[in-house]
Formats: C-alpha cells, structure tokens, sequence
C-alpha cells in the first residue's frame, strides 16, 4: 500500500527586497516520515518552513498539506487552516499560562478537551505538573510543553524550527532521542529545521540539504552520507576535507597512493576525492609523508589535523589512546574499506 503524501512543495520562490531566498524548492514528505531540513545559516531553511506553516506569503509555487492546496500564486491560507503544528526555536510558552493551560490554548473547550490535555501530559511525561507555571521547568520539560501543545489539535504535519537550540549538548541529545520516540509512537508526520548535522542524521528518516535557497539532495542520512550528489553536499556533511587526483586506468591516484577504483572520466581528468577523518590513518614516522598541525581532543578519540606534502590538509580520527603532538611527523594512508567519492568541479563522478 503506497503511503499517503501528507506535503507537497512544488517550485517553491520566495524573496525579499528582491534578493531570492527560496529557489524552486521541490520537497514532499509522506505520512508518518519525519523530514530534516539541513543548511548552514542563511540559506533559506526556516523561510521554507514559515512558507509552509503560512508566516510568509509565495511569490510563486505550490503548497500542498494533506490534500488540500493552502498556497500557490492566487491563494494564502493563514497558519490555523493549513492543519500544522508549530515548535518554535524559542518554544514561544506563554508565561502567564500554566503548563496545563499552554498544552489546552489550540483546543476548544469542554470535556473532550480536558481529555486531551490529560493524554497530552501522560504522553510527554508531565503527569502532575499541569499547574506549575513556564519559569518553574527545566528547559527539557519546557521543550515537552512546546511538543505537547503542538501536538495536541492533531495537526496533519508538525513543523519544527531549530526546536533544540536552546538545549546545553548533553541535554539535547536526550531531548531529541524523546522527541524522536515520541513523534514515531504517534505516527506523526514532521518537518523540522536544522544546521546540525548530527541532528539531521539522527532525526530525519530523509534529509534534505539546502544552499543558498535550493535543495542540494533529499535522501536518507545514509546515503546522503555515504554517497553525496554534491561537493556541497559532501563537504557539508562529515568533515569532509578533499584531495586532489587524477584518474588513470588503474585507478585514482593520489599523494597517498592509488585509490583502486576507476571513474567514468577520462584518463588524466583531474579529480577531486572526497575524504573524511574515519577514512585515514596516520601513524608516526621519520620518512613521513605530513605532518601534524593539531590536535583535537574529544574523549573517545582525537581529531587530527595533517598537513600532506603537497600542503593539502586532511583530518584523522584517532583512538584517544594515541597520543601524537604538533609537528609529528606521520605516515598517512588510506585503509581503503569502501569507495570514496569523487568531483569534477561540483559534479560527482563514479
């Protein structure tokens, strides 16, 4: 049985002060599927998602919700008809409410409502604190209430906007592993905004990579990882650092040695090979061939900086129990345990 299409953006345009912020956006997303919308600042994520909410009007396109066409070039649907969910970066909690009266504000009011709002509790974790006011939670209750609220009217899509931001590291990874498990115990259908790309990879069941008002690629974060359609796309996600090559018929070869696998390109064509820091081993040497430049310690491993003879600069990921300093001189290789991809300008190449 085909899943039900429960958004669907279709050449998405949207500027200001004539400056195009979204550029033909393409997206759709199915029931019960949650969306990671992923870019660095400033490339049009949260205005893609305000289109869709209904905070901002098209100059063109087509905005499809549950069946039903809330925004194209004659029509605007305000934000309570278009069946969405909002969480704001700054949850948007009103103070002067209580956490039973926040997660009851979208209702209406009666029995079936008190009903509700109890369920909602239960269901983020809240029982028996329905009269404490905003200020007496912590910022993980506060992001429950936000969820609980939004959740509540049983909106067809729920949209997310940096939702965790707010969180210290540690809290927000427990945070969004709850909101994760909570939004696929409901079946709900989600599109949330991010620029972190572990988030992305850990929320979106696809995720779609955004530059400078388009999307790059929408894929599942494994292959989006592991088989990236654009340099941006690779060098935005997974540290990417990239070495220059030239393709031959034996394979690709590289300051590191010959990388055995053969490109449609010609032979000679200089490439680009995209690596990432699980992809090289360094280990000490005299006869080196680069040279340590830093050293970052993150508690389970290091993250090494090395400079490569032609002054290319890679990154290692390294046991924590290796301890090399600045100025090491290292013997970089490449174990070569799966492909690596590889560009011509933006274009990849395999």
């Amino acid at each position: 049985m085909m899943l039900e299409k429960k958004v669907v953006c279709q050449g998405l345009y949207k500027s200001f002060t004539a400056k195009a912020v979204v550029c033909n956006v393409h997206l759709q997303v199915m029931a019960g599927e949650i969306l990671a919308l992923l870019g660095p600042s400033g490339c049009g994520k949260t205005t893609t998602l305000r289109t869709i909410a209904g905070f901002e009007r098209l100059d063109r396109g087509r905005i499809e919700i549950a069946g039903l066409v809330v925004a194209d070039e004659g029509r605007h649907l305000p934000p309570e008809k278009r069946q969405v969910g909002m969480v704001f970066q700054d949850y948007a909690i009103f103070p002067h409410l209580s956490v039973g009266e926040n997660i009851a504000f979208g209702l209406r009011r009666g029995a079936a409502a008190n009903q509700r709002r109890q369920e909602m509790l239960s269901f983020v974790g809240l029982d028996g604190l329905d009269k404490m006011m905003p200020h007496e939670l912590s910022g993980g209750q506060q992001q429950r209430v936000a969820l609980a609220r939004a959740l509540a009217p049983e909106p067809a899509v729920l949209l997310l906007d940096e939702p965790f931001s707010n969180l210290d590291y540690s809290l927000r990874k427990q945070v969004r592993a709850e909101v994760r498990a909570l939004l696929k115990q409901t079946k709900a259908t989600a599109i949330f905004v991010t620029h972190d790309q572990e988030e992305a990879l850990f929320l979106g069941d696809q995720v779609a990579v955004m530059n400078e008002g388009r999307i790059e690629q929408v894929d599942s974060p494994e292959r989006l990882f592991h088989q990236p359609k654009s340099r941006f796309v690779a060098a935005f996600v997974g540290e990417t650092s990239f070495l220059p090559g030239t393709a031959t018929s034996q394979g690709v070869d590289t300051i590191l040695g010959v990388l055995p696998q053969t490109l449609a390109v010609s032979e000679g064509t200089a490439v680009e090979v995209a690596v990432r820091p699980d992809d090289v081993t360094i280990a000490a040497a005299s006869d080196g061939n680069g040279h340590i430049l830093s050293r970052q310690f993150v508690g389970i491993a290091h993250l090494y900086r090395v400079a490569l003879a032609d002054g290319t600069v890679v990154q290692s990921w390294q046991s924590h129990t290796l301890n090399l300093p600045e100025a090491t001189s290292v013997r970089v290789s490449f174990p070569y345990e799966h492909p690596l991809t590889c560009f011509v300008g933006e274009r990849v190449v395999s």
